[in-house]
C-alpha cells in the first residue's frame, strides 16, 4: 500500500506546488512553488505539508508511516539539484528549516539558518568561499540560533557573549569582528550548550535536521504560536508546513546583503516600493533589528544589477499576484534570491487604500476590494491622534520610524510580563524593548503601543503592530533601554511606570501624558473638518460605498442620545435599532427623580415623578427624530431592574450604622432608615430575573403609559416639522404572547390618544425583544401581536446557556484555553518539548479539549442560541410573513455574528455607533459569499445532473 504524500520539491523552475495550496503547503511553500513555475531565481528545496503536522500530533508527536524516508528521499533530489552533498566535509550541502502555516503567524518558530554545519563540513565550505570569517560568522549563527529555537536555550546568554567579543576586540559591528574572534566565540557557543544541556551541540547533520523539522512542529503548539492563534481565531486544526530551502548567502561580503520589502507601503498604503536592506548580513539581522537597516533604494548604487532585477521581479509579483505582497530577499556575490512571497501584511488605513487603488488602476473589481479588507481593520481609522495644539508644546526626546499609526500614552513597561500587570491594573501600556521577539506577543497583546530601539519598518514590532492594529514607533536610536531599568534619551532619563507619549503617525517619542483628539473621519461627521480636505475620509468612504452596493442586509445602530445617533448618521446608520429608555434616567438631574418614583408607595404618587420625567424624555426623543431624518427610531421600553436607580442596600446599612455612631440629625437618620425600609421592600434575590422588562410595566402601567405619550408626542412635534418620523416601540423581556399583548393595547390607546390630541397621523410599530427561549419556541403565538422582532441576543445568550454576562469571564478564559492546561493539575506548566508538567510532574499524552471555541458574548452561538433564533424566525413568519427581523445585541456589531444572521434572513443588525462601518463591510462580505456559495453549489448540482442524465442516456442506449 502506497504511503500518502507529505513533501513537495521545488528546484529548476519547476515546482510539484502551487500558489493555490496554501492550505497544504502553507502561505510560505505555496508563496516558494509559485515563484518557481513563474521562473523567479528561488533556491531549491522542499516543503513538508501541513497534513504531516496534524498526523504528528495525532500520531502522539511521532511522524507518521514514510515521512521521514520521504524527507531523505526528497534530501538526494535537493543534492542532485544543487551540486553539493549534505554532511559531506568537502562540499557540504547547507539548508535553512523555516515553519510557514497557512496564516503568517509571528509565534511560530524562528527560522534556523546554516543548518547542517559541524566541524568537519565548515572545512570544505572554507574551501568552496575560500572566506574563512564567513564560514565561521555563519558557524556561529547556526549554534545561536539551533540552541535557541530548537534546543529552547536563553537567546541572551549567546547575546552577550557577542557583545563582549565586540567590546573585547573594539568591534562596532558584528561585521567587524575576524575569523579568530568568530571562531572564538563558535567554541565558546559550545561549552554553553554542554553545560545548559549536559550534552554535546549535536554533530550529525541529519539529527540537526530531524531536530529542526520536530521544532517546527512543536512550535505548533508553543505558548506563543497558542497565544496568537487565541488573538486571531485561527484553529488548531491547520498545523504548520516545514520548509527546507538551500542556503544562499548574503553576508559573503560586500557583494551580497539580505531584505525584506514590501510591494507597497504597508503602513499607508503608498505606491511605492517599500523595504529594507542591510548589505553583507543574512536574513535575521533585518528582522529582528539587530542592525538598522537602510532602505531598499540603497541597493541601487552598490549592486546596480540586482536591485534592477528586484525592481523587475516585484512588478512581475504583484501584477500576478493582484495584491500588496510582502518579500524577502538574499543576493549572494551580486545574484538575486527570492526566499519568499505572500500577500503583505498592512495597516487598516493601508488596507483601504490599497484596494481602492487596484480597483483605479483596473487590476482588481469593486467586489474583489471589497473582499480584501477586514472589517475589523476600518476601526483604525477610528484611532484617536495628538492634540497638535499640545503636541507641538512637547519637544521630542528621540525620533524613530513610523511603524503604526495612530497616538498612544501611557506608562512605560520594560518587560512583557509587566505591560500584562499594568493592563489587569486598568493602566495604559506602552512596551518599551530594544527590540522584540515572539516571546513577546502576550505583552504586545496588552500594550497601547510598542517602542523600540532597534529594528525597521520590518522588524518583528513594525510587523505584529500592523497585525494587532497597534502604535508602534521602532528604531529609535536616541533609545537605551539599560539593565539598570532605566530608560535613556540622550540627556533625558525615565524609568518603568512613567508617563510616554509615541505618534505612530510621524515616530516622535514625548517624555509625558499628550492628550489625545478624534481621528480625522471623527473629525469629518462631527463637522469640524471638510471631508474634501481629508484623502483618509476619501477612501473610507469610497469603500463604503461600494461595500453598500453588494451587502441586503440593513445596518443600524444603538443609541441612546441625539449626539450618539448623529454620529450614527455620520457613519451610515439606516436607523436606530435599539434606544434604551432607561439610559436616559441615569443622567445625574433625572436619578433623584427616578429613584422618588421607584419609591412611591401609591400610583399617585408615581405618575407624579413621572409627569417630572416626561418632558425630558419627550425632549431626547425630539433629538433622536431630528438626528434620524426619516429613518426608523426603536424605542425600548424600560427594562432594567429597579435595583440599578438606587443606593446599594448594604452600602446604605453601613451608612446609617455611621450616622447613629457618630450621632447624626435625627430626622436625616430616619430618611435613610425609611429609604432603606422601601430598598427591603423592593429586594429580589435575583434582579436580573425579577421584575423587570414588560413585568414592570404590566404591574406598574402608568410607566409604560408615559414613557408610550413621551414617544408619541415627540413624533407628532417632529412630523410637524416637516420631518418623516418612524417610532417603533419594542417590549422588552416578553416570554408570554399574553405579556405582548397586554402592553400592545396600552401602547395603541395612548398612541391613538396621543394623534388624536394631535391631530397629527404617521406610521409606528409595536414589537419585541426576542430574549428568552420561551419567546423564540412561542414565536408564533407572539408574532400574531408582534409587528417586530428585535433579538436581544445578549439576553438570550444569558438564559440559553445559564451564564451570567458579568460573571461569566471568570470560566470562559479557562473553557477557551482548556487545551493548554495538564489535565491533571489543570496549570499552564507543560514543557512542549517533553510534555512533562512542571508544576506537578505528569507526562502528558494529550491535552484536554476546549469546552468552548469562542466567547459566546463575543461571537454568536450559532449551535444553541442561533437554533433558537432560526426557530423564532420559522415560527414567526409562520404567522406573520411580513414580520420585520432584526438584532441589537453586541453581536450586531461582530463580523462573523453578521454573516451568521445574513443566512438566517435577518432584515438588519444593530450595532454601536462606531462599529456601524465594520457592520457595513461585514454586512457586504457576508452577501458576496453567500452569494458565491449558492453559485458554486448551482454548478454543482449542474454537474450533478449531467452526469445522470450522461448516465440515463448510456443506460438507456444498452
Amino acid at each position: 500500500m502506497a504511503t500518502k504524500k507529505y513533501v513537495y520539491f521545488f528546484g529548476n523552475g519547476k515546482a510539484e506546488g502551487h500558489g493555490d495550496m496554501k492550505d497544504l503547503l502553507g502561505g510560505k511553500g505555496a508563496g516558494l512553488a509559485e515563484m518557481t513555475n513563474l521562473g523567479v531565481p528561488v533556491p531549491a528545496g522542499f516543503t513538508i505539508s501541513t497534513e504531516a503536522c496534524v498526523a504528528y500530533f495525532k500520531n502522539k508527536r511521532k511522524y507518521p508511516p514514510g515521512l521521514w524516508e520521504e524527507v531523505l528521499r526528497y534530501m538526494k533530489r535537493l543534492e542532485s539539484t544543487m551540486g553539493s552533498k549534505f554532511g559531506d566535509p568537502s562540499n557540504p550541502l547547507l539548508v535553512s528549516v523555516r515553519s510557514g502555516a497557512r496564516a503568517s503567524m509571528p509565534g511560530m518558530m524562528d527560522t534556523v539558518l546554516n543548518l547542517g554545519l559541524n566541524d568537519r563540513t565548515i572545512q570544505g565550505l572554507i574551501r568552496k568561499t575560500n572566506n574563512e570569517r564567513f564560514a565561521y560568522d555563519a558557524y556561529r549563527r547556526f549554534i545561536a540560533m539551533f540552541s535557541t529555537v530548537v534546543m529552547d536555550l536563553k537567546r541572551e546568554q549567546f547575546e552577550e557573549l557577542l557583545k563582549e567579543k565586540k567590546a573585547e576586540t573594539r568591534a562596532v559591528h558584528d561585521t567587524d569582528l575576524t575569523a579568530a574572534a568568530l571562531k572564538g566565540l563558535v567554541a565558546h557557543y559550545k561549552r554553553i550548550v554542554k553545560e545548559e544541556t549536559g550534552h554535546e551541540f549535536p554533530d550529525d547533520p541529519y539529527e540537526q535536521l530531524k531536530m529542526g523539522i520536530n521544532a517546527v512542529f512543536n512550535s505548533w503548539y508553543g505558548a506563543r504560536a497558542v497565544t496568537y492563534r487565541r488573538l486571531y481565531d485561527i484553529p488548531d486544526t491547520w498545523g504548520t508546513a516545514v520548509n527546507v530551502v538551500a542556503m544562499v548567502f548574503g553576508n559573503l561580503g560586500e557583494t551580497s546583503g539580505t531584505g525584506v520589502a514590501f510591494t507597497r507601503d504597508p503602513g499607508t498604503g503608498l505606491p511605492n516600493f517599500f523595504g529594507e536592506c542591510l548589505l553583507n548580513a543574512q536574513g535575521e539581522d533585518v528582522v529582528a533589528g539587530i542592525r538598522t537597516p537602510l532602505p531598499v533604494q540603497a541597493l541601487a548604487k552598490p549592486l546596480p544589477q540586482a536591485y534592477q532585477d528586484l525592481m523587475k521581479t516585484y512588478k512581475k509579483l504583484e501584477r500576478h499576484y493582484r495584491d500588496m505582497l510582502d518579500l524577502e530577499f538574499t543576493i549572494q556575490e551580486g545574484k538575486l534570491y527570492m526566499l519568499q512571497t505572500r500577500v503583505g501584511k498592512r495597516t487598516g488605513i493601508a488596507a483601504v487604500r490599497i484596494a481602492v487603488d487596484f480597483v483605479d488602476e483596473g487590476v482588481i473589481t469593486k467586489r474583489e476590494a471589497v473582499m480584501r479588507v477586514g472589517p475589523e481593520q476600518l476601526a483604525q481609522y477610528l484611532y484617536p491622534i495628538f492634540d497638535p495644539k499640545q503636541e507641538g508644546q512637547h519637544q521630542p526626546v528621540g525620533k524613530g520610524l513610523p511603524a503604526g499609526p495612530g497616538a498612544a500614552a501611557g506608562k512605560i513597561a520594560l518587560t512583557p510580563e509587566r505591560a500584562v500587570e499594568m493592563k489587569e491594573r486598568g493602566e495604559r501600556a506602552i512596551l518599551v524593548r530594544r527590540e522584540t521577539s515572539p516571546d513577546d506577543i502576550h505583552g504586545m497583546n496588552a500594550s497601547v503601543g510598542f517602542l523600540t530601539a532597534k529594528g525597521g519598518m520590518t522588524s518583528h514590532a513594525a510587523v505584529v503592530a500592523r497585525q494587532m492594529g497597534k502604535v508602534c514607533v521602532a528604531g529609535c536610536e536616541a533609545l537605551d533601554v539599560g539593565a539598570d531599568g532605566l530608560v535613556r534619551f540622550g540627556s533625558s532619563t525615565l524609568k518603568e511606570g512613567d508617563d510616554l507619549s509615541i505618534n505612530g503617525f510621524t515616530g516622535a517619542v514625548y517624555a509625558g501624558q499628550i492628550p489625545v483628539v478624534e481621528s480625522e473621519i471623527i473629525q469629518v461627521i462631527q463637522g469640524n473638518l471638510n471631508g474634501a480636505d481629508s484623502e483618509k475620509y476619501r477612501y473610507f468612504s469610497t469603500l463604503l460605498e461600494w461595500a453598500d452596493e453588494f451587502r441586503t442586509l440593513g445596518v443600524r445602530a444603538n443609541a441612546d442620545i441625539p449626539e450618539q445617533a448623529i454620529i450614527a448618521r455620520g457613519f451610515g446608520a439606516a436607523g436606530i435599532g435599539l434606544c434604551r429608555t432607561e439610559h436616559m434616567f441615569f443622567a445625574e438631574d433625572r436619578v433623584p427623580i427616578m429613584q422618588q418614583m421607584i419609591l412611591a408607595k401609591t400610583r399617585e404618587d408615581r405618575e407624579r415623578e413621572l409627569a417630572k420625567l416626561l418632558p425630558l424624555q419627550k425632549s431626547d426623543f425630539i433629538g433622536l427624530y431630528r438626528a434620524m431624518k426619516g429613518y426608523p427610531v426603536t424605542i425600548r421600553l424600560l427594562d432594567p431592574p429597579l435595583h440599578e436607580f438606587l443606593p446599594k442596600r448594604e452600602e446604605l446599612m453601613v451608612e446609617i450604622a455611621r450616622m447613629e455612631l457618630n450621632r447624626a440629625d435625627p430626622g436625616s437618620i430616619a430618611e435613610k432608615q425609611k429609604l432603606l425600609a422601601r430598598i427591603e421592600e423592593l429586594h429580589e434575590f435575583n434582579p436580573m430575573l425579577g421584575l423587570r422588562g414588560c413585568r414592570l410595566g404590566i404591574t406598574m402601567p402608568e410607566i409604560t403609559r408615559m414613557q408610550v405619550q413621551a414617544v408619541m408626542e415627540a413624533a407628532c412635534e417632529v412630523t410637524r416639522e416637516g420631518i418623516r418620523v418612524v417610532p417603533e416601540i419594542m417590549i422588552p423581556l416578553v416570554g408570554l404572547a399574553a405579556e405582548m399583548k397586554a402592553q400592545k393595547e396600552l401602547v395603541r390607546e395612548v398612541a391613538a390618544d396621543t394623534m388624536r390630541r394631535y391631530q397629527t397621523k404617521f406610521p409606528y410599530l409595536v414589537g419585541t425583544m426576542i430574549e428568552l427561549p420561551r419567546a423564540a419556541i412561542t414565536a408564533d403565538k407572539i408574532a400574531r401581536e408582534a409587528d417586530f422582532f428585535s433579538f436581544g441576543t445578549n439576553d438570550l445568550t444569558q438564559t440559553t446557556f445559564g451564564f451570567s454576562r458579568d460573571d461569566a469571564a471568570k470560566f470562559t478564559d479557562f473553557y477557551m484555553n482548556r487545551r493548554d492546561r495538564c489535565p491533571r493539575c489543570l496549570s499552564r506548566e507543560v514543557d512542549q518539548k517533553t510534555m512533562q508538567c512542571r508544576a506537578c510532574g505528569l507526562r502528558v499524552s494529550e491535552t484536554p479539549d476546549n469546552i468552548l471555541d469562542a466567547d459566546p458574548f463575543a461571537t454568536l452561538d450559532q449551535e444553541g442560541v442561533g437554533g433558537l433564533m432560526k426557530l423564532a424566525i420559522e415560527r414567526g413568519r409562520m404567522t406573520r410573513p411580513d414580520l420585520k427581523l432584526g438584532i441589537c445585541g453586541e453581536h450586531g456589531g461582530d463580523p462573523a455574528s453578521i454573516a451568521f444572521c445574513h443566512i438566517l434572513g435577518l432584515d438588519y443588525v444593530s450595532c454601536s455607533p462606531y462599529r456601524v462601518p465594520i457592520a457595513r463591510l461585514a454586512a457586504a462580505q457576508a452577501a458576496i459569499k453567500a452569494a458565491d456559495e449558492a453559485k458554486a453549489g448551482r454548478r454543482s448540482s449542474h454537474r450533478l445532473a449531467q452526469r445522470r442524465r450522461t448516465a440515463t442516456h448510456r443506460r438507456t442506449r444498452h
